[in-house]
């Protein structure tokens, strides 16, 4: 009786009407979500290692409170998506949202995002093909979604996570050059311009040539499902340099709101596009933990059990956020308590509103995140 009656749960579930065609997923790598839902940290800014400038940051990014912080930090989260959407993962508030896989970085975070499910062999950033796949890679075997389907990375791992080979999915990432046919004028000039800059980090470009490539592409092939993973803000983070986080953060949101600027502004898509923004993992909650993220197993593998103190991993480094915006999701505003939301719920998620039933996609995949759609 309870197998039928999860079958029936199952077909209500696929057979669910949404309005929008397509769907965007924006990551963004290692921002927590302290500086999310409070603003810059005030630790963190008063902090002779990690900080410069920091009289420039709280003249940019200051406020009396922390809702005036973090909408001077993230505007468009603190606009259009709180306004016409939903932010969760505000841990102040008891909204929870965190990751399951067991290693806390971000080849693990990705492939948790995109398969729906933790897998343990996946205990590295090496960029190996990824075994598993991606909910990108099973659309792209829909015969209405084939060739629709599009990925752009700051970092060249992307085409390793989505196993770029074995899924045929365009994929460009890390330092490659735009390469589709009839590129645009602004296109190719993107491309002169990532040459002729220094490499600031091994295979990841800034990112706004990801998002400059990305919306090049958008305008020309309009697909319907698009992937734009930004890096920045990880990078900056590792280096020390929380002034650079911040600004990156920002930049960051810009991109969103351009992002979501151009989709209106775009026939097919207005009106018509469901965004959900999330990211890989979280990071440390102390000052001097910031700049790192890892569980315990994750930290002795790589450090041997005698030389590091957080035995149980760096507290903070499996919370997350994420934010949705679109005709077909609720708006909730800013989330206060409500059920825990996981990193394996974003592919059941996107296969849910493109209209796909996620249990043809993976049936152990986590399950859709129901209390953020509007019912049909």
């Amino acid at each position: 009786m309870k197998a039928f009656l999860i079958t029936l749960l199952a077909m209500a579930i696929s057979t669910a009407s949404y309005a929008a065609d397509n769907l965007v997923l924006v990551t963004i790598d290692g921002l927590r979500w302290q500086e999310v839902f409070n603003g810059y940290d005030p630790e963190l800014i008063d902090h002779e290692k990690y900080t410069e400038n920091k009289q420039q940051l709280i003249e940019r990014f200051g406020g009396k409170s922390v809702e005036e912080k973090r909408k001077q930090l993230l505007p468009f989260l603190w606009s259009t998506v709180e306004k016409k959407g939903t932010l969760a993962g505000n841990r102040h508030k008891n909204s929870l949202a965190n990751i399951t896989n067991g290693w806390w970085f971000s080849y693990p975070g990705y492939n948790e995002i995109l398969t729906g499910r933790a897998d343990p062999t996946i205990n590295s950033n090496d960029p190996v093909p990824n075994s598993n796949i991606t909910f990108l890679e099973w659309l792209n075997r829909n015969p209405h979604f084939k060739d629709h389907v599009a990925v752009f990375g700051s970092w060249g791992a992307f085409s390793a996570i989505i196993n770029r080979e074995r899924s045929g999915v365009f994929i460009n990432a890390g330092l490659e050059a735009a390469d589709w046919p009839r590129l645009s004028q602004r296109a190719r000039f993107l491309n002169e311009l990532q040459e002729q800059l220094p490499v600031f980090w091994p295979d990841v470009r800034p990112d706004a040539f990801t998002w400059g490539l990305a919306k090049e592409y958008l305008i020309q092939k309009k697909p319907r499902v698009l992937y734009i993973a930004l890096g920045e803000t990880d990078d900056f983070a590792h280096d020390e340099q929380y002034h650079q986080y911040l600004d990156s953060a920002h930049r960051s949101d810009a991109i969103l709101a351009d992002l979501w600027e151009t989709l209106q502004s775009i026939e097919g898509y207005r009106d018509n596009t469901n965004l959900i923004i999330t990211v890989d993992h979280g990071r440390g909650n102390a000052a001097e933990a910031w700049p790192h993220h890892a569980s315990g197993p994750a930290l002795t593998q790589y450090f041997g059990k005698a030389d590091h103190p957080h035995k149980d991993g760096i507290p903070g480094s499996d919370e997350i956020w994420l934010a949705t915006l679109g005709p077909d999701f609720k708006r909730f505003g800013e989330l206060s308590s409500g059920p825990t939301l996981y990193q394996n719920q974003v592919a059941a998620t996107a296969l849910q509103l493109l209209e796909l039933n996620p249990m043809d996609f993976h049936r152990e995949a986590g399950p859709v995140m129901a209390s953020l759609l509007k019912e049909k």
